[in-house]
């Protein structure tokens, strides 16, 4: 008799199987294809019959207009088609909107559950999951968003179903933009790299010593065409870096190619990466363009190559020290010139001790490290942080917000495991249950107390009783007020505000509090 368990490894190797088999069916698909709207069609079909995810739709984002419009779904009729393209998402509007403007993907375990669905189309199951995943292009923000319903309620499966569809977004990027009748990759979108987009280093906001002395590091590296090494937890920020450094250097007209390393089996690396020649294999029936090739004159940056396998880092190594490679199934070799970004949340020093990262890699990528300090260890940064985040927020939802001096000593209270991105979804989250535009205290502390990610208990400060304090009173005279209920001591002051006393001295610094009041 089959055991619970090993019946769950057979459905789990199944679904890996089936998973493997529509990649397949789908880079074949783009191989056999011209036509943009063709190979969208032939996609969705694989998901819906092979992958067992129905009603595959993929959204483009036109930049004059500053929405995602419909470009094609699957398994509706004519007229429902029709009225579909009629339909669009502003940045941050549903999930379609959000995955968009957060650029990661997003998962509903139950439609049902999720007030951000907003169901437009009419077409979905509400007692089912759906899956949304960017489709990323070479400028900072994605091109699109591919969205599809897997067609059972199996919680467990959603993270496998979810890494499944970043990969499928993930090939059809390259394939849009090198097919010669195929579709933009945006809507109306100008010619590619004509005009730069331009990313400063003012996204990068922090006053306090890491961060400064990281955005120093940073403008001094972007002269310069050296290979670079971002290193960080999940959420620090790594791309936005990665951006920053190509769009600030001498290669800012030039592409900026994305790869994410962990996002491919590695059966499929060698042609996404290099390329292949008309008939190198079954179902190529044109020569395409790998990222190196794509990236030649530009930045190809290698997100999470902690995670690539051993196959994947000995074809990386090769180019980087030779800079010459061939399309799969061709005999000449290509020069190309392509300055390498890598970023990691991983210890590449314990990875290459334990065998599982090569150390001549290693070597050839860490030639200049950029450590991007986790959010925790710049609880400061969060006074300015917050309400830059905020005015982010305000511009995607399209109306005024401010957040108060209250919610921002709050927010400095908590140690942010998720860094950055976790402050940010928690912001959104906080605006999403006002109406009036201010993100106050009351509106965190609803989230502080029912969000798994921001609970009492793993606040390193209680929440303090500030019924003492004058509630009109702005920043600068509470933390006066403060100080005179204590005598002027800044540590007892710390405790009543809720603050760190390196808080309390740092305001006491920068909003010129004259200390010599005893």
């Amino acid at each position: 008799m089959t055991s619970i368990s090993s019946a769950g490894e057979v459905i789990h190797r199944f679904d890996m199987s089936a998973q493997f088999t529509a990649l397949y069916r789908i880079s074949v698909a783009l191989g056999q294809e011209n036509d943009g709207e063709r190979s969208l069609a032939a996609i969705l079909k694989v998901l819906h019959e092979q992958a067992h995810m129905q009603f595959g739709m993929v959204c483009l984002f036109d930049k004059q207009r500053n929405a995602l419009f419909i470009k094609k779904v699957h398994g509706i009729d004519e007229e429902i088609d029709k009225n579909c393209r009629q339909v669009r998402y502003r940045l941050g509007e549903g999930i379609v909107g959000a995955v968009m403007s957060q650029r990661q993907a997003m998962v509903l375990p139950r439609v049902a559950d999720d007030p951000r669905f907003l169901g437009r189309l009419n077409i979905y199951d509400y007692s089912l999951p759906l899956i949304g995943v960017p489709i990323l292009g070479t400028d900072v923000q994605p091109v699109g968003v591919l969205v599809a319903q897997p067609m059972a309620l199996h919680e467990d499966r959603l993270p496998s179903s979810t890494r499944f569809l970043e990969m499928v977004a993930n090939l059809l990027t390259p394939t849009l933009r090198v097919a010669p009748t195929a579709m933009p990759l945006t809507v109306d979108a100008p010619p590619r790299c004509s005009v730069p987009r331009q990313v400063g280093f003012e996204q990068m906001v922090g006053k306090s010593q890491a961060m400064r002395q990281t955005l120093d590091i940073l403008r001094q590296v972007s002269k310069w065409d050296t290979t670079v090494l971002v290193r960080g937890e999940s959420g620090t920020g790594k791309e936005l870096i990665a951006n920053a450094i190509h769009y600030n250097s001498p290669r800012a007209t030039a592409p900026f190619v994305k790869f994410n390393c962990a996002a491919l089996p590695d059966n499929l690396l060698e042609s996404e990466l290099f390329g292949h020649e008309k008939g190198a294999f079954t179902g190529a029936i044109r020569t395409r363009k790998g990222r190196f090739e794509l990236a030649d004159g530009g930045t190809l940056f290698l997100d999470e190559i902690g995670e690539s396998s051993a196959s994947f880092q000995a074809k990386l190594l090769r180019i980087l020290q030779e800079g010459e490679m061939e399309r799969v199934g061709g005999d000449t070799t290509l020069k190309v010139d392509v300055r390498i970004i890598a970023a990691t949340n991983r210890n590449l020093e314990e990875e290459v001790r334990a065998g599982n990262f090569r150390e001549d890699l290693y070597y050839r990528l860490n030639v200049m490290p950029v450590a991007l300090p986790a959010l925790r260890e710049r609880l400061d940064d969060i006074a300015d942080l917050a309400p830059f985040l905020v005015k982010k927020i305000a511009l995607r939802q399209g109306r005024e917000l401010r957040i108060s001096e209250g919610a921002i000593r709050l927010l400095m209270t908590y140690s942010w495991p998720g860094n950055v991105r976790e402050l940010e979804n928690c912001l959104e989250r906080a605006s999403v249950m006002i109406e009036e535009g201010l993100i106050d205290r009351d509106v965190i502390l609803f989230h502080h107390h029912e969000s798994p990610t921001l609970s009492v208990k793993t606040s390193p400060l209680p929440v303090v009783d500030e019924s003492w304090l004058d509630q009109d009173l702005d920043e600068r005279q509470r933390v006066i007020a403060a100080l005179e209920k204590t005598g002027w001591v800044q540590a007892k002051a710390a405790r009543l505000l809720g603050m760190t006393p390196r808080q309390v001295a740092y305001r006491i610094q920068i909003m010129d509090i004259n200390m010599h009041r005893i």
